[in-house]
């Protein structure tokens, strides 16, 4: 009986042994991926991440594009107005009686009429036209008019 006594107590500590391993390993395990209780993440995990954070910044850079370039805004120029384009900026003068702005002397191209449009002629009303560098150029109102327009301006 003295020899079942020594194997009796040999499994008794291994089984707390192996109940105590489980529970810190259980404890210890679940931590949130990526943090300092669990710094090991997979590789899908880190693209998940910065793949949602990068969604997020598109997303508002898109919103801010469109919202510049793809959108027409309609605003009523007051006689005496001008209304100067950044590059690549479209306009369209819906009413009223508008003359090009143009101070470096080449004019802005008319897509509508096929034509350039130099400085002091009349825009023709609903003709597109496009502004085609920052360097001043634009419309300026010789009565109340209103004019649609997608880009940069700048009102003075």
């Amino acid at each position: 009986m003295e020899l079942k006594r020594p194997v009796f107590l040999i499994l008794a500590i291994l089984a707390v042994a192996l109940l105590l391993g489980a529970a810190l390993a259980g404890a210890t395990g679940t931590g949130e991926p990526g943090t300092v209780d669990d710094p090991l993440v997979t590789r899908s995990y880190v693209d998940a991440r910065i793949n949602s954070a990068l969604s997020a910044q598109v997303d508002e850079a898109l919103k801010t594009y469109a919202e510049k370039y793809m959108v027409w805004k309609v605003i009523n120029l007051s006689p005496g107005q001008q209304l100067e384009g950044k590059a690549g900026t479209e306009i369209i003068v819906r009413a009223g009686n508008t003359v090009v702005i143009d101070a470096v002397g080449s004019g802005i191209p008319d897509l509508t009429g096929g034509i350039n449009v130099s400085a002091h002629q009349t825009v023709s009303l609903d003709h597109l036209l496009i502004i085609p560098r920052t360097d001043g150029r634009g419309i300026s109102a010789r009565t109340r008019s209103v004019v649609m327009y997608k880009g940069e301006v700048q009102i003075k």
